[in-house]
């Protein structure tokens, strides 16, 4: 430990996983399984490392990794922006305390309502993803009065061989201009020509879940380009450049991503080449880690609620979660570290399929999973780096209540996160008799 296991994650003389100074043991009995565990020390070292590898930077936490007001009021506390990419992002945001000014408006199908609430608190920046939002974002912001600053979202032809759900940056995407169509120059001319909208820089995310910073420094290559262009094409000199994130994490052991200040300084060195070579200033940078901030800062803590072996076939062992809590195994084939945490075992190990108890087949938690052969029903289960697209896309599947969640540090668990009820499952539905 750690590998892909939070910063203060430890095992006693017993055996028993302790996060932040708590045994999951006292953790399950005081708050149930299953558990989000997070390492508040984590969480704020990888805020830290991402502000001092990437010096003169603005980082910005990207909140659809996991969006709740105590999770953003620690990103803001380590001097970090965030962005949202929803108006329910955007509420939690201004929930939680954040100076709109230090907001910045992703999605690629903003609504009018959204839009209009970013102009009415002063968000510093708004993501424009199409021409069809240019036009509402001038209508709204004439009807306000005001100038609504902008970055444009360009789809760079960058191919970041990732999982092909996660990435962003090929031309054929949802987001953004595609700049190999001309569409980049159409917006960015389109923008140029309305009062209301100005825009003061480019935004370019190639994917998710990257390992290497090749990608990276095409990036940054392609977007100075297209700026010195626009300069010397139609004498607009933009000021702004937002990188995107998308650097992998250690999900198991196998995985090797690169260390953030590696991938500051790759960054850096490319965006100083090319503004050399251009003859462009440097513009104000920011870059966006999520996934890298809060992915490997939490744990899931289930509890085994049956082990099934089939001769010469599969071990079946079911816990009492999986796809409602953590979809990704389900939808990336994500492949998450998973070890018995509430005892030492001296047994042998043996390869077992961990599963979840959705009435699906696909609810996966880790097929051929090395766990004791004397694994036994009531043990507790941590899967490893669950901090990041596991709450944010929990679903209540065969009406399941999601889980709570829990910050741990020296010694003491606070909630962050209730623990939905039944009554809650059933909140919103409306009678017909």
């Amino acid at each position: 430990m750690p590998g892909p296991w939070p910063l203060n994650a430890e095992r006693d003389a017993d055996g028993v996983l302790h996060v932040g100074g708590v045994s999951v043991t006292d953790l399950a009995r005081d708050h149930g399984t299953p558990l989000w565990v997070v390492d508040e020390g984590d969480l704020r070292e990888r805020c830290r490392r991402y502000v001092s590898g990437f010096p003169g930077v603005e980082v910005a936490y990207a909140s659809k990794a996991w969006c709740t007001v105590g999770i953003l009021q620690i990103v803001d506390d380590e001097g970090l922006l965030v962005d949202v990419a929803s108006e329910g992002e955007l509420h939690t945001a201004l929930v939680a305390g954040i100076d709109p000014a230090k907001l910045i408006h992703h999605g690629n199908n903003k609504g009018e309502s959204e839009l209009d609430r970013a102009l009415e608190v002063g968000l510093g920046r708004i993501v424009v993803d199409s021409f069809d939002e240019l036009e509402r974002l001038e209508r709204l912001a004439a009807a306000r009065d005001t100038v609504a600053q902008v970055w444009l979202r360009i789809t760079p032809g960058i191919d970041a061989h990732t999982h092909e759900y996660v990435r962003t940056g090929h031309d054929d995407a949802k987001f953004g201009f595609t700049l190999s169509l001309g569409l980049a120059d159409q917006a960015m001319l389109a923008a140029r020509d309305l009062d209301h909208v100005e825009v003061v820089g480019i935004h370019a995310h190639i994917g998710s879940q990257i390992f290497g910073t090749d990608p990276f420094i095409a990036n940054a290559d392609v977007c100075l380009e297209l700026m010195a262009r626009w300069r010397d094409e139609h004498g607009v000199t933009l000021t702004e450049l937002n990188l995107g994130g998308g650097m992998g994490i250690r999900y198991t052991h196998e995985d090797h991503p690169v260390e953030v200040s590696r991938y500051g300084k790759a960054v850096l060195e490319a965006v100083s080449d090319a503004c050399g070579r251009l003859d462009f200033p440097r513009p104000r940078l920011v870059v966006e880690p999520g996934r890298a901030i809060v992915g490997p800062s939490t744990l899931t803590l289930y509890e085994v609620g049956t082990v099934k072996p089939l001769p010469g076939l599969t071990t079946w062992v079911s816990v009492d979660g999986g796809m409602g809590d953590n979809i990704r195994p389900a939808l990336y084939d994500a492949v998450h570290e998973v070890m018995l945490a509430s005892r030492a075992s001296a047994v042998e190990p043996r390869s077992v399929t961990v599963v979840g108890k959705h009435c699906e087949s696909g609810d996966l938690v880790r097929e051929h999973a090395p766990l004791p052969g004397d694994l036994a029903v009531g043990d507790l289960l941590a899967v490893a780096a669950t901090g990041a697209y596991t709450a944010s896309m929990a679903s209540n599947y065969n009406r399941l209540p999601r889980p709570g969640a829990v910050l741990v540090k020296d010694g003491q668990a606070h909630e962050l996160l209730r623990r939905e009820t039944l009554d809650d499952l059933v909140s919103r539905d409306v009678p017909v008799r």
